[in-house]
């Protein structure tokens, strides 16, 4: 068949997805605080790219809740609100639970391997105080399920709601807190490794509703804890 003539399609949509990738994960990690202006100039000069990819980025953000825009069209880092991330924990939490269900008739003793090793790494950069590394891990620890489904549209919703959770488990996987994860992830892998798969869509569920007690905290003090300081790194 003849070459489409609307070449460079490809580029240009990674350009796309560079952008919002790089843009999302700096306001995830703090690097952008909240209630921080962001311009085009700006963005266009640290990522390197046209000021198309860069609205574009911007637009699927504000989707998401990470960036309001004004009728002026100053764009500026969304403060964490704790009703869009109720919401969202709720989506993301059905959606792992699924993703295990459907997981679990399908995984080898590889991926139970994967699991263990993942929730090892995760469990000594909670230690550690490493929040990069507890998140890192913890992807990877989900991912195994999530993958193993084989479900596109698990995999798209997540992608769109996991990111407005990011900044508040930054709080949590910085402090003592994020350690009960530890022993819910066990759990998950046992009931996974049995053949349970009731159990273990259950404490997959369980174990992404476990954010409850600090959002529950931010709206009885009034606190929002994407207006924080990010957590502390480890080295």
């Amino acid at each position: 068949m003849p070459v489409p003539e609307n070449r460079g399609l490809v580029r240009r949509s990674l350009l796309r997805e560079d952008a919002y990738r790089a843009i999302r994960d700096a306001i995830v990690s703090g690097t952008l605080a909240p209630g921080e202006r962001l311009h085009d100039a700006d963005l266009v000069a640290w990522l390197g790219v046209s000021r198309t990819p860069v609205r574009e980025a911007l637009g699927r953000l504000e989707l998401v809740g990470l960036v309001r825009t004004s009728p002026g069209r100053h764009t500026v880092v969304s403060p964490l609100d704790v009703r869009a991330v109720h919401h969202a924990q709720a989506v993301v939490a059905a959606m792992h639970e699924l993703a295990v269900r459907e997981a679990v008739p399908h995984l080898a003793e590889g991926d139970l391997a994967a699991m263990r090793e993942a929730n090892v790494r995760f469990g000594a950069a909670v230690r550690a105080a490493d929040v990069d590394g507890a998140l890192a891990a913890d992807d990877a620890f989900h991912g195994v399920a999530v993958t193993a489904a084989a479900n596109q549209a698990v995999v798209t919703v997540l992608e769109q709601f996991t990111p407005v959770l990011r900044r508040l488990e930054r709080l949590r996987f910085g402090s003592l807190a994020g350690r009960a994860s530890v022993a819910q992830h066990d759990r998950i892998i046992e009931h996974c490794a049995a053949g349970e798969v009731d159990a273990a869509a259950t404490a997959a569920r369980e174990n992404w509703s476990t954010l409850a007690p600090l959002l529950d905290a931010a709206e009885d003090t009034g606190e929002r804890p994407g207006s924080a300081d990010p957590a502390p790194r480890g080295g």
